[in-house]
């Protein structure tokens, strides 16, 4: 493909999926592509490194300097395919009974695609108002990268959009609001001796078991409370607590030296204080360890921290997305996306983007070639609105 070729959403995508753009890899290929893509086309865009240099995000506009615009906002991101059971190569795009198949299809590259194809579209159309396209790395890894993105937006010679896209998986119906979460790295450090002689030890792993019980129990009143106004059309309809994973200990009959896991939330909209209700019951943990052991001790270190998208009172984003797609239901979502940071750095920001989240992380990873048919179409109308 040259890159002065103007290229169907699909052929993007296709492109795009070609990248291998794990989020513990590189995704400066994807992104020299797109920057020589919309430059053959005429629109200049911008970087925003990493700190480590390896991954970059990618901001472009076009459009009058004008109050009113719109932000296309997607991750360049994938997960990974270590272990899953693929029919194809996940990293060439292959159509199947109507499907378009590939790591990213759905979560989130279809959206990518069609917002790339936009902008072409749209540099020599009659425009009122801006169009911008705004790509960010390590969404996956905790949507905390994308600060960057939205703070070199702000301060770029862009005019400030009024309004932000974000296309995560919706099945193109318009979502108000998700749940944020913010989570903590814990390093539990116990005493070792013999487990004939436990009293004098500490485990790291009985020890670690108490902040677990914690959150099971705080689950559990979570679980039996009334749910809040704002919380009520999530499913489940209240915060939540977890551990995935948790690793320590040497041997059976040692107390364990160490255990380690990450301990996050999932919370519910117009709830806060969830680091410091954390960190407060590693506090009391480490304060009772150390009691027994001076050295024993429990270490948080912050993890990820994602807003929650909250439902706006008359948000412009809502009433652009609705009017483009004549959807007019209450939808929310329980996982987190990139929204939430645009939305307290003062933009109205809505998730409306092809495709279902049930097929995001899976193996066999696909899109709907419908999908793909209306995502193009709420494009066309986007344009055509921001054209008036």
């Amino acid at each position: 493909m040259s890159p002065t070729q103007t290229l169907t959403t699909r052929e993007i995508l296709a492109k795009l999926i070609s990248f291998p753009t794990v989020s513990r890899d590189t995704n400066l290929p994807l992104v020299d592509w797109v920057q020589d893509y919309l430059a053959a086309h005429g629109i200049a865009s911008e970087r925003v490194m990493s700190p480590c240099g390896t991954k970059a995000h990618l901001f472009a506009g076009i459009g009058p300097d004008a109050p009113g615009g719109v932000a296309l906002s997607g991750h360049t991101d994938v997960v990974p395919v270590d272990g899953q059971n693929w029919s194809s190569d996940p990293f060439e795009m292959v159509e199947r009974d109507g499907k378009l198949f590939g790591r990213g299809t759905c979560d989130m590259k279809g959206f990518d695609a069609m917002a790339i194809a936009a902008m072409v579209k749209a540099k020599d159309a009659p425009l009122k108002r801006p169009l911008q396209l705004a790509l960010s790395f390590d969404e996956e890894v905790g949507c905390m990268a994308v600060v960057d993105l939205v703070e070199a937006l702000k301060g770029s010679a862009l005019p400030r959009a009024e309004s932000v896209i974000v296309g995560e998986p919706s099945m193109m119906k318009v979502v108000t609001g998700h749940k944020g979460g913010s989570g903590f790295w814990v390093h539990v450090e116990g005493f070792e001796v013999h487990s004939s002689l436990q009293p004098y030890g500490v485990s790291a792993i009985h020890e670690a078991a108490r902040l677990i019980q914690w959150a099971n129990d705080m689950n559990d009143q979570m679980a039996a409370a009334e749910p809040s106004a704002l919380a009520a059309p999530f499913d489940p309809p209240y915060s939540t607590l977890h551990v995935g994973t948790i690793t320590g200990g040497t041997a059976n009959n040692i107390t364990a030296k160490t255990c380690d896991f990450m301990l996050g939330v999932r919370a519910v909209p117009g709830e806060t204080g969830w680091a410091e209700k954390m960190l407060a019951a590693g506090a009391e943990l480490d304060a009772r360890m150390k009691k027994i052991r001076p050295e024993a001790g429990v270490t948080m270190t912050p993890a990820f921290g994602v807003p929650p998208l909250t439902p706006e009172e008359n948000g412009p984003a809502e009433a652009l997305a609705r009017r483009l797609t004549g959807d007019n239901g209450l939808h929310v979502v329980s996982y987190g996306t990139e929204g939430g940071q645009f939305q307290v750095r003062g933009y109205s920001a809505v998730i409306c983007g092809p495709g279902d989240i049930a097929q995001a992380h899976q193996p066999d990873e696909f899109l709907d070639l419908s999908q793909l048919v209306a995502g193009d179409a709420f494009m066309d109308k986007l344009i055509a609105d921001l054209c008036q």
